[in-house]
């Protein structure tokens, strides 16, 4: 309504990997190679630093609730942050064979998903309760399989559906596939 702009970034401190809103609260993820930075957009200041462990984070999901996320780096390595409970990742995952390209987390049901340039894309199911006392229940669903790898890169991208529990994977190959069951 003030019709003016902000600046909370003064310095880029890395090479930034992605960048996403918080769904319900005025929050920036900012996801550089080393850290996630969560800048609190009212405020013009720095909330949190999160901590990857990695050197190497290309992507970014906020769960629709927007007190957890999800980082696929390129070490194969899907980091899960659970920001209620501390700044260092509540678990890691490391189940692909190549860099993880993109991560997302489905708006409706509790499914998470993860593409690599091994070609696959990996479905968990991934519960966060109402209940701030119980932790998060990250389960391996299914591996997908069908993209071919082209010049050392697989699945490049993937989008679930809004309402139906569809995942659709865009790979190299120059394909793009919807997964439905």
């Amino acid at each position: 309504s003030k019709q003016a702009s902000q600046n909370p970034f003064r310095k880029n401190k890395g090479r930034v990997a992605a960048v996403q809103f918080h769904p319900n609260k005025p929050f920036f993820f900012v996801a550089t190679q080393h850290h996630v930075r969560v800048y609190n957009l009212a405020k013009q200041s720095l909330a949190k630093k999160l901590l990857s462990g990695t050197t190497s984070v290309c992507s970014l999901a906020v769960h629709p609730g927007g007190d957890n996320l999800v980082v696929g780096t390129l070490d194969r390595k899907l980091v899960w942050f659970d920001m209620d409970l501390s700044t260092k990742p509540y678990k890691t995952i490391q189940s692909h064979e190549h860099a993880i390209q993109n991560v997302a987390f489905h708006p409706g049901y509790p499914l998470v998903a993860s593409c690599s340039d091994d070609g696959t894309v990996h479905v968990f199911h991934g519960m966060v309760y109402a209940d701030l006392l119980q932790n998060p229940l990250i389960v391996p669903v299914k591996i997908l399989r069908g993209h071919a790898v082209h010049d050392h890169q697989g699945v490049l991208g993937l989008a679930f559906h809004p309402t139906q529990p569809w995942l659709v994977t865009a790979g190299a190959d120059k394909t793009v596939r919807l997964w439905s069951n």
